[in-house]
């Protein structure tokens, strides 16, 4: 039988990376999108297929999708960082927003032609940013706080759009979810590299924002292996993909410095105003009920241990396996 075929974009990305891995392992067949004059960084092995395509550019983002004719498309390509957003709204726009509605276009014109498609939307918990309702939930009313908020609503909508239009497309709304993999523009790869940096001797504080906001942490592997459970089931709707637990910054700070051996934190933490994001005082945390009553997805990893393995990667990358206690002042 032949295998599917998947086109993943955002391949360089912590998800790309983890979903291409998991669908190879799966028999998959994976076209893995990346940015021109970039390559996957770590080999999947596998029958992967490396296609540069700028998701700024419309008419390419279409053309790899008629070109290839996956059965599956996994859109995970944005300008991925809050913060940056607000630097570069309109750039955002045209990534994370316009190569959406690239995308389901050309997956609707393959379903015209009889092709079996299926879409996973990478949706955002950062579309309810603005919103005063906790947990959030899929009717929980969109009110995005950023400029990466509004243009992943605007793809979330699209989505709902080409959905009734006959196109089978399900938005995973993604709550924050962490790994290794996590980029230091990301509070919580910040804190597990700073507390690891502190940890074997450095004196240079760690700098936040706002200590009391809150947030619903996962595991990235939990959260693919949703996508990839929407993606089989050709879910045909919205689904919170969430732990259903919050926990504040100052919690995943405390936790960080716990697996580093240092109880005494609060010294080697200072805030900086310049930090603090509008959304800061919503309490975002879904409720994830629909995806596991209808397919039975669950997470399997823990708020602590995501902490730890986080933090145990970063202590290993600076050669320690364990942190240096008496360089701890």
């Amino acid at each position: 039988m032949t295998p599917p075929r998947a086109l993943v974009t955002g391949a360089n990305g912590q998800d790309g990376h983890l979903l291409i891995e998991e669908l190879v392992t799966l028999g998959w067949d994976v076209v893995a999108v990346v940015r021109p004059g970039r390559a996957v960084g770590r080999s999947s092995g596998g029958n992967v297929v490396m296609s540069p395509v700028d998701l700024a550019d419309p008419e390419s983002t279409r053309r790899v999708i008629t070109d290839h004719a996956p059965d599956h498309i996994f859109h995970l390509g944005a300008v991925s960082s809050v913060s940056e957003s607000w630097h570069d709204p309109l750039t955002t726009a045209r990534v994370t927003a316009m190569s959406t509605v690239a995308i389901l276009e050309a997956a609707s014109a393959l379903a015209d032609l009889g092709h079996r498609v299926h879409v996973v939307n990478a949706s955002s918990a950062e579309i309810f940013a603005g919103s005063t309702i906790t947990p959030q939930d899929e009717t929980t009313p969109i009110a995005p706080a950023s400029p990466y908020g509004a243009a992943k609503a605007y793809g979330h909508t699209m989505a709902g759009v080409a959905r009734s239009k006959g196109l089978q497309v399900a938005n995973a709304i993604l709550y924050p979810h962490e790994s290794p993999l996590r980029s230091t523009r990301f509070v919580t790869r910040k804190i597990t590299a700073g507390v690891a940096a502190i940890a074997v001797g450095s004196t240079e504080p760690l700098v936040l924002g706002n200590l009391d906001a809150r947030r619903d942490w996962g595991w990235a592997g939990d959260h693919v292996s949703a996508m990839i459970t929407l993606a089989v089931n050709r879910a045909n709707d919205d689904y919170v993909v969430a732990t259903g637990e919050s926990h504040s910054v100052g919690e995943f700070v405390a936790t960080a410095f716990e697996v580093a051996g240092i109880p005494e934190w609060e010294h080697l933490v200072t805030t900086d105003p310049s930090f603090v994001r509008p959304a800061d005082g919503v309490d975002l945390v879904g409720d994830p009920r629909r995806i596991r009553d209808e397919f039975g997805w669950r997470p399997r990893t823990g708020f602590t241990e995501v902490v730890e393995a986080m933090v145990r990667h970063d202590l290993a990358l600076l050669g320690a396996d364990q942190p240096r206690r008496a360089a701890i002042a």
